[in-house]
């Protein structure tokens, strides 16, 4: 029998996902057909403390409780009732960096997220080390470059974890994670879906010599699968996350995910031969893959979805900034002639007329460089906009040409996976808000990575209807089906979303277009020695 929304939510059956992101904390509360049925938030900021990028303990545990405590006024708004108890719970968030705790459960060091870049050195000798890229970022690089700055507090390390890991922990007492999240600590073995056994090993014997009072695996969460049993609240978990006091413990958790993993689920995109692309601030694109790649690549990382299969991800720091810099010019222009002004109309507008320009852009090219773009060798970034006398400079070509820019990156890491490795995918599904224009984003990123793109309606749910789905998957699998089965029968039955094919003129022309981006990226660095 369906429950209305009300009723599911007294009859303790409806599941609470929330997941930590960079600026908002969310939650959201599904019903038993994995429906959003209420959501909270709460927005944060990293604060750059001592050189280092963090979230304080306090700013975690104020954010968690404002969040939930804004969930309960929507349920309260919506249906006059109150959240007392909870069919499942998941815990998701910002994946990699470093959460170091000493036996009394003290933190050592204030978190260092995915964001700093102070482990360079680390991540260089350990990618050399275990013949594997290891990205800046993972929870790795950040406890070798610890250990290679003599900092007092490794030695006093019980517990090293990630922020959902953590959050977790101390929401049931279960030091775990799910593997997703863990493949973005330790390089996972996607054979024995746990840490790599040869590269614990040679980590060990590498700080042997320090004489430390734990081994690796002393000190890592234990590694658990999409509907493995990750604990239940506790009566001191549902005190820290409802202070109001009305949720009772005893709710079964899933295994804690990071973003990465949370988003493939939410865009159904966790069977091997699919992808998902999140383009929005930032950009990065997940293709699960059949097997392992000939080879490392410095630019493409490698993780697992969240029931342990291997995934090939490429990373982009700059997607939309630029481009969405350029709009609010024209936004100026606009009210500068007195015409009122509604955003969505002149996006749709700039995007749409965009796709009348020449496929190669007409010769003009733009570099969306906030930041540093790693995967293309920057460390710094400066946006430029290149032409020479003899392009075809018009309205439509410039907005093509940045709106190129905002997946060129994407596509050079891409281009290894499709072309040189000839990785095969069936469908690729976009999600962010690059694709808020119908049609065009998802028409210049087909044209990119010369592949199907697929838009949902449900893909704007994001991470937290993502983990929110992981704990429907744990207590609502009666036929243990595997993940992907379950999220294409019981979350998605058959809705693909609307799909657009490349078309060869577009893909030739992109094709143009980067070979000039490749080449013009001198420009770029002298851009970045230049303006200091």
């Amino acid at each position: 029998m369906k429950l209305d929304a009300k009723s599911t939510i007294e009859a303790g059956k409806a599941i609470l996902g929330i997941e930590f992101g960079s600026t908002r904390i969310k939650a959201v509360l599904i019903d038993q057909e994995n429906k959003p049925i209420a959501q909270g938030s709460h927005e944060w900021e990293n604060q750059l403390v001592n050189g280092l990028w963090t979230y304080s303990i306090d700013a975690i545990w104020h954010g968690l409780q404002d969040c939930y405590a804004d969930l309960r006024a929507n349920v309260n708004k919506q249906y006059n009732t109150e959240i007392e108890t909870l069919a499942a719970i998941g815990v998701s968030a910002m994946m990699h960096g470093y959460m170091a705790f000493n036996e009394k459960e003290e933190i050592l060091v204030p978190f260092r997220t995915w964001r700093n870049t102070n482990t360079a050195r680390a991540a260089a000798e350990l990618s050399e080390l275990f013949v594997y890229n290891i990205p800046l970022r993972w929870s790795i690089s950040h406890l070798y470059q610890a250990i290679l700055d003599n900092e007092e507090h490794v030695k006093d390390i019980d517990f090293l974890t990630t922020l959902a890991g953590y959050v977790h922990w101390q929401l049931t007492g279960n030091k775990v994670l799910g593997v997703g999240d863990a493949s973005g600590m330790i390089p996972v073995d996607t054979t024995t879906k746990t840490y790599s056994t040869e590269m614990v090993e040679k980590f060990d014997k590498l700080v042997a010599p320090k004489g430390y009072g734990w081994k690796l695996l002393d000190i890592l969460p234990e590694v658990l699968l999409a509907g493995e049993n990750a604990g239940t609240l506790t009566e001191k978990g549902a005190g820290k996350l409802d202070i109001s006091g009305h949720l009772k413990p005893g709710a079964p958790v899933c295994p804690p995910e990071g973003d990465a993993g949370t988003g493939m689920v939410a865009t159904n995109a966790v069977k091997q031969r699919t992808g998902n692309v999140s383009a929005g601030t930032s950009s990065f694109s997940m293709i699960v893959l059949e097997k392992e790649l000939s080879k490392p690549y410095e630019m493409i990382d490698m993780v697992t979805t969240p029931d342990g299969s291997l995934v090939a991800m490429v990373h982009c720091n700059n997607c939309t900034s630029d481009l969405n810099a350029w709009v609010g010019l024209f936004k100026e222009y606009q009210e500068l002639l007195g015409v009122p002004v509604d955003m969505n109309e002149v996006f749709g507008k700039l995007y749409n007329h965009a796709l009348t320009g020449d496929a190669d852009c007409g010769g003009l090219i733009s570099y969306n460089y906030i930041s540093g773009e790693p995967v293309t060798g920057l460390a710094e970034g400066r946006p430029l906009f290149v032409r020479s006398a003899n392009d075809k400079f018009n309205l439509a070509n410039f907005m093509r040409t940045h709106l190129y820019a905002s997946v060129g990156v994407l596509k050079i890491g891409n281009d290894i996976l499709l072309k040189e490795e000839q990785v095969k995918v069936d469908r690729i599904t976009g999600h962010g808000g690059l694709f808020k224009t119908k049609g065009v984003g998802q028409r210049v990123l087909a044209a990119a990575i010369n592949s199907p793109i697929s838009v949902m309606e449900t893909a704007g749910e994001g991470g937290a209807w993502g983990i929110a789905l992981l704990g429907s998957y744990l207590v609502n699998n009666e036929k243990k089906q595997s993940l992907a089965d379950f999220l294409e029968e019981n979350v998605f039955a058959g809705d693909a979303g609307v799909e657009i094919a490349p078309t060869p003129e577009d893909v030739a022309g992109f094709n143009t277009y980067i070979e000039s981006y490749k080449a013009g990226l001198a420009i770029e660095q002298a851009a970045v020695e230049a303006k200091k």
